[in-house]
This record gives C-alpha cells, sequence and structure tokens, in this order.
C-alpha cells in the first residue's frame, strides 16, 4: 500500500501550474506544502492548509521545484575528449577526430563499460535535481552498435533516442548516401524497437535538409517521433524541416532567420537550447529573448556529451541561461522542468500539480531565483523521484 507525505514549511513552491499561487506562469505559491501520495502529486497549496498525512518533511523554509527535464544528451559513450577541450580553450589548433575519437572508442568498449559509464553520469545528474532525462545514441554508427547503445540507454530512461545520422560513419565517408539507405534500412529496423524518438544533425558537414528529411521520414513511418539538431553551426533548413514534420523540439536554434522564428511560433516544435555548447566551444549564444519574446515554447537542457559540452548540470545551464541567454531566473527555471517536460511531449512531469508525477527537488535556498543568483553552489539538498527520496 502507498503512504503519503508532506513537505511542509516551504519558502516559495514552483508549481508551474498558472491556475495556482500567484497566478504567474510559475504558479509561486509562498509559505507551501506539497503532498505525495504514493507517486503523484496529490494536494498543494498553503502549509496552514496542508491535510494530515502518513508522513511529514520539514522544507525548512527551503525552496521545493519540479524535478528537472533534461530533454537533450548524449550518455551512452566511453573515454572522453580533454585533448581537444584543452586545446580550444588555450587557442591551439587540434586536428584529432572529434566525435570520431569519440565513435572509436565506444566501438571498442564493452557494454558493461557503456552501461557503468551511463549510471555514472545519471546518478551525478540526479544530485544536481534531474528527475528525467532523454538520451541518444550516435557513437557506434554500425547497425550492432547503434542498436547496443539503444538497448543500454532503455534500461534507464523511457526518453530514448536513435541518432544514427550523427555523423556519416568512417566507413562511409566517400558515400554518404550508402550511409543515408542504411540508417534509414537495415540500422532502422535493428533499433526502432529500442527507442522513441529519431534525431538527425541537419548541419554543413553532416546531412543535408533532403538526407534529413528522409532519415525521418523513414524513422516516423517505423513509429518513431522526430527530434532534429537544428541550425547550431550556421543558418539551415533544420529548424523548418522540424516544424514541417512535427518534430517534438528542434535543439540549438543558434542561428535563425525571421522565418524560422515564425515557423517555431506557429508549431508544436519547441525551441530547445544547450547552452552549455556555447560554454564548451566559445561559440554564439542562442537568442533566448528572441524566442521568448516571439511567443515560442523554450526548453532548457545540458546537451551533456563528451566533446561539446561535458557537463551534467541543469543548475549550471540556468544560470548561463540568466547571464548569457538574456532569460529570467523565472523563465529559465520554467524552461529546465516544463519546457524540458513540453520538448517530451509529457503532461506528467515538469509540473508540480495533483495528478502529476512527484518528482521534485529541495534547494537549499528560500526561492528557485538562487539557481542563477549562487551559480556553481550545489544547491540541492533532496530528491525525489516517483514519490521516493533518492538524495
Amino acid at each position: 500500500m502507498s503512504s503519503s507525505t508532506v513537505i511542509t514549511n516551504i519558502a516559495t513552491l514552483v508549481t508551474n501550474d498558472p491556475s495556482l499561487g500567484d497566478r504567474s506562469p510559475l504558479g509561486l505559491i509562498q509559505d507551501a506544502a506539497v503532498v505525495i501520495d504514493g507517486d503523484r502529486i496529490a494536494w498543494t497549496g498553503e502549509s496552514r492548509k496542508a491535510p494530515a498525512t502518513d508522513n511529514r518533511v520539514d522544507a525548512g523554509g527551503r525552496a521545493v521545484l519540479p524535478g528537472f527535464v533534461d530533454s537533450h544528451s548524449h550518455l551512452v559513450f566511453a573515454g572522453d575528449r580533454t585533448q581537444e577541450f584543452n586545446a580550444r580553450m588555450s587557442g591551439r589548433s587540434y586536428t584529432a577526430g572529434g566525435i570520431r575519437t569519440t565513435v572509436a572508442v565506444t566501438r571498442a568498449a564493452s557494454d558493461a563499460e557503456l552501461e557503468a559509464n551511463l549510471t555514472r553520469y545519471l546518478t551525478e545528474a540526479l544530485r544536481q535535481g534531474t528527475t528525467t532525462f532523454e538520451t541518444k545514441s550516435g557513437y557506434g554508427l554500425t547497425v550492432e552498435d547503434e542498436a547496443r547503445a539503444l538497448r543500454i540507454a532503455a534500461r534507464h530512461t523511457d526518453e530514448v533516442t536513435f541518432l544514427g545520422a550523427h555523423i556519416v560513419s568512417p566507413e562511409h565517408t566517400d558515400d554518404p548516401a550508402a550511409y543515408v539507405a542504411l540508417v534509414t534500412g537495415e540500422m532502422l529496423d535493428a533499433c526502432a524497437p529500442h527507442a522513441r524518438w529519431i534525431d538527425v544533425f541537419c548541419e554543413k558537414g553532416a546531412f543535408d535538409g533532403d538526407q534529413a528529411r528522409a532519415i525521418l521520414t523513414a524513422g516516423r513511418d517505423r513509429g518513431l517521433h522526430p527530434r532534429v539538431h537544428a541550425n547550431q553551426l550556421s543558418y539551415g533548413p533544420g529548424v523548418q524541416l522540424a516544424v514541417e514534420l512535427d518534430a517534438a523540439s528542434a535543439d540549438h536554434c543558434t542561428h535563425l532567420t525571421d522565418a524560422d522564428v515564425d515557423a517555431l511560433v506557429h508549431s508544436d516544435t519547441v525551441a530547445t537550447l544547450l547552452p552549455g555548447a556555447e560554454f564548451s566551444t566559445r561559440a554564439e549564444w542562442p537568442d533566448a529573448r528572441r524566442l521568448l519574446d516571439a511567443g515560442v515554447t523554450v526548453a532548457l537542457s545540458t546537451d551533456c556529451n563528451p566533446g561539446s559540452s561535458f557537463t551534467s548540470s541543469v543548475p549550471f545551464c540556468v544560470a548561463l541561461a540568466v547571464r548569457d541567454m538574456r532569460m529570467t531566473p523565472d523563465e529559465a527555471v520554467w524552461s529546465a522542468t516544463a519546457g524540458g517536460a513540453a520538448a517530451l511531449r509529457r503532461t506528467d512531469i515538469g509540473r508540480l500539480a495533483p495528478g502529476a508525477r512527484a518528482d521534485l527537488l529541495l534547494l537549499d535556498a528560500p526561492s528557485h531565483v538562487h539557481l542563477a543568483y549562487r551559480p556553481g553552489v550545489p544547491l540541492v539538498a533532496g530528491v525525489w523521484r516517483r514519490g521516493v527520496r533518492e538524495i
């Protein structure tokens, strides 16, 4: 039988339900309480009105937020690319293989090694408040290696993405059309049973618009829903393609035309921004302010990967978004919770209202604003996932 728990004496409760509290997008309730019954939220409101429960937790005047929803990561890999990062940050040229370096090491790793690496980073993320995560394949680029990456990922999350179209595999450098045929044929057949999503890196040097459309359409025909790495390094067709195919998200969105922004406004496609990538590559920041002011739904995610954004910390990305992408603290927190849920087309997570999944975090601070106000400080003091306290 399930038991009920009330967390009381909450200084600020972020519900992400505008019908609650101050009626803002965050639905803030001051001097609040939240009741967990089994794996669901049963009640939210003022502390003095909290119903009786089996258990009681005193938040001690701290803030409570929905668990972070990290809707874009690349966690099934081996090794790292320290030398590449060090050279980039030191202003030195570096000629190693980038993604291909990770592909070679990942292919050589055992299943046990890949799973141990994955669980290491998931534990790291959980300690920082992430309760839902999406992760992708993309460092195997063979039928066998892509399928095993997805099998490993699927043991840890329902949000699994087939990214065989990360780059053209080293074996097909001189014949990218043959690789697209492999991705849309034998590789898709092997990978579709283990994934919910299909993604493609639509960019110069990776896959052009026609190739990306063929890959995403083939995946959609097999029951996988599209996501797109779009407009990260240059202007291109990625965002328009994402909207055309009703992709759940267009991720990166750094180089956008007015037509791209307008297309996002009039679609259900979420613009997922990944500031860790710009931090780690010293690239141009996405203009979050432009997107938000236009009315685009924005998510924030880590893009945790060994090459361009080796962070599992959503709080760090929230601070970057506020400081360097002109988001307000409220907008950044919403985007890292409810925005991430929207990018996964989920309504059961990213909010703390009756009926939602009981995924929440306790901050060692009186307000969610401290995530940006005190960057780099480990503020997460407790994490509940599916109603169970894990941190």
